[in-house]
Order: C-alpha cells, then sequence, then structure tokens
C-alpha cells in the first residue's frame, strides 16, 4: 500500500477521535472529562490503602506539579531506618495534548507499579500542547528534575534513593522520557543528589514523514489510527517544521546521536517496550537499532499481539511489563 492510497482510505476523523475541538487563536477544547482520582496522603487503617499519594506544586505559573506514590506497607514494616527505595520518575501520556498524573488510568497504574517495584515514583504534570508547544513539556520535565534535587519533602528524604533513579514514560511520556534523558546526560553535576541509572520507554512516541511498514499495516488501527497521531504532531511540533524535525524522529540528521555517546558513556541503560499490535513498533525497533550502533546498553522487549495502552486495560499484560521493569532496576543498580 502507498503512502497515497493509505492517506484516501482514512476514514476517521482524528479530531472526533481525540474529542477535541480547534479554536481559532490555536488553543483546543478539549470535550473528555474523564475522571480522575483525588491525593491519599493519610494512611488510614480502615481502608488499608497499600498505596499513600501525595500532590506538590511546582511552578504556579506553568501548572507544573507531581503526585508522589509511596508504596505504604514496605515503609511502614521494615525495621532499618536507613533502607531506601529505588526512584522512578513518571512522564504520563496523551499525546502531548491532554491528560493528568490524577487521571485515573495514570493513578492506578503508578499506585501498582509502586507496589510491584516497591519503588516510589514521582508523577509529572506538564504542560500540554497546542497551546504549549515542544519544547515546553520538555522543559517542565527537566524542572521537575531539578525540583527534585533540592526539596526538602519529607517522603522522598525520608524514603527515596536518590542514587538509583530511572526515567520512565508511555507513549508521548516515552518521547519526553527520552529528551529528557538526553538533557540530563549533559548535565549529570547539575542534577546532583540524582542519579538517573536508566531510562524506560514504554511504547514510546515517534514519528517521521516517510511511513513505515507498521504504520501502513495498521493505518486504519481502532485502537490508535495513523491520522490521530499525524494530528498529534501537527498540535504539539513547533509551528513550521514537519514530522522529520528531532523531536518526533531520532534518526534525523543533526539529532541525538552525540548525545547518546553521552549515554554510552555514563553506563545508562535504556528499555525499550512495544508491541506489534501497535503501529509506533517500527520507529520503537528503529530507535534500539540506533541506540545499538552508538554503542548504548539498550534492551528492545518487543510482544506479539496487543495494541497501544494495553498495559493500562489488561491487568496480566501490567503485571508482566512490572516483571520487566523490576528485573531491569535491580539488574542496574548491581552493575553500579
Amino acid at each position: 500500500m502507498s503512502n497515497e492510497t493509505a492517506q484516501s482510505q482514512s476514514t476517521i476523523d482524528p479530531y472526533e477521535y481525540l474529542q477535541i475541538i480547534p479554536n481559532p487563536d490555536g488553543s483546543i477544547t478539549r470535550k473528555s472529562n474523564l475522571p480522575i482520582r483525588q491525593a491519599t496522603p493519610d494512611h488510614d487503617p480502615a481502608n488499608n490503602i497499600p498505596v499513600l499519594t501525595k500532590d506538590i506544586i511546582i511552578n504556579r505559573s506553568n501548572n507544573i506539579w507531581v503526585r508522589i506514590f509511596l508504596p505504604h506497607h514496605d515503609h511502614q514494616s521494615s525495621s532499618n531506618n536507613n533502607y531506601k527505595l529505588p526512584f522512578i520518575v513518571y512522564y504520563h501520556g496523551g499525546g502531548f495534548i491532554d491528560y493528568s498524573p490524577d487521571m485515573i488510568a495514570f493513578h492506578i497504574f503508578c499506585s501498582n507499579m509502586a507496589i510491584e517495584l516497591q519503588a516510589v515514583i514521582v508523577s509529572v504534570n506538564y504542560r500540554l500542547a497546542p497551546e504549549h508547544r515542544l519544547p515546553a513539556a520538555y522543559d517542565d520535565a527537566v524542572e521537575a528534575l531539578h525540583w527534585i534535587k533540592t526539596t526538602q519533602e519529607i517522603w522522598l528524604q525520608k524514603y527515596v534513593d536518590f542514587s538509583n533513579c530511572f526515567l520512565m514514560g508511555d507513549n508521548a511520556g516515552g518521547n519526553i522520557t527520552y529528551h529528557v534523558g538526553l538533557r540530563a546526560a549533559a548535565e549529570v553535576d547539575h542534577l546532583l543528589p540524582l542519579q538517573i541509572r536508566g531510562l524506560i520507554l514504554h511504547q514510546p512516541f515517534f514519528g517521521g514523514v516517510k511511513r513505515t511498514d507498521s504504520e501502513l499495516r495498521l493505518f486504519n488501527s481502532d485502537i490508535f489510527p495513523v491520522c490521530v497521531a499525524d494530528l498529534l504532531w501537527e498540535l504539539s511540533l513547533p509551528l513550521g517544521v514537519d514530522r522529520n524535525h528531532e523531536y518526533s524522529n531520532p534518526k534525523v540528521e543533526g539529532g541525538s546521536a552525540e548525545v547518546l555517546d553521552q549515554i554510552k558513556q555514563l553506563g545508562w541503560k535504556v528499555m525499550v517496550t512495544g508491541c506489534d499490535g501497535d503501529f509506533l513498533i517500527d520507529r520503537q525497533i528503529e530507535l534500539v537499532k540506533l541506540m545499538e550502533q552508538k554503542g548504548v546498553q539498550v534492551v528492545g522487549h518487543f510482544t506479539a499481539g496487543g495494541y497501544h495502552g494495553v498495559e493500562f486495560e489488561d491487568s496480566s499484560k501490567a503485571e508482566a511489563l512490572f516483571a520487566l521493569l523490576k528485573k531491569f532496576i535491580f539488574s542496574s543498580k548491581m552493575a553500579v
């Protein structure tokens, strides 16, 4: 199927799919009203909540805030006051244009991940496109790292092993994790005592002008059609550029290759996950190959079947992912 044929066969309205309305001033009206979950910072013995959560505002003017997930059982039962937990800084998905850490799907996912990995998780709220186009989300994500390194927030100071930190994101959050990782690799000394050990890109969102085989094969997928991704890039990339911009396509000349050398020198490990029921898989595999060519310690974990975002709907898939992450984080710590 040619690009032209695929385009002509698309019968999906991406605006309707995303439940958004474009406005004359370049903003969008978001019609979806997805439920959210309030934070639960206090332990209630009657409810026996396994994960405590707390929201902290970092930058009120840019609406940058974080939700902290603290697994309750482990830190309450540990007799060792010096016991510290692995630390994950998480960037949620949403195609750069929607969602927040308090959305129920992300809240449940991060809560379960905190329990299964016995890790403290900080989920970051960043500015959304098109009102704030890239690199706004990258800037906010990095600002969160600088807040983490200086904060006196008691949950982090008391329970976090700052020398065992991982950046993680799904979908657009996986893209953010990649670009924030590149920035962080260039300023590791300025992030101390925060020490990043690796990056976890879960079904990361990348693109390009030329269609891949998986994009053509799954062009009109009911779960995530390619025309929707095209609109997301149109709304989130800087004005006047196409999908071959470095924010979208890591393979373009002058992109991330030089900084990947720094990630190699730092010894960071990278995991990229995906499935062949998601049209993004070819670009994810291309990224793994690029990292391998640069000598980065990278592992790609790609499964048969599935679909984009399957771990947020299928608990067995989420459990399998958490098992992979647990092994990845443990092996990274042992390698230090």
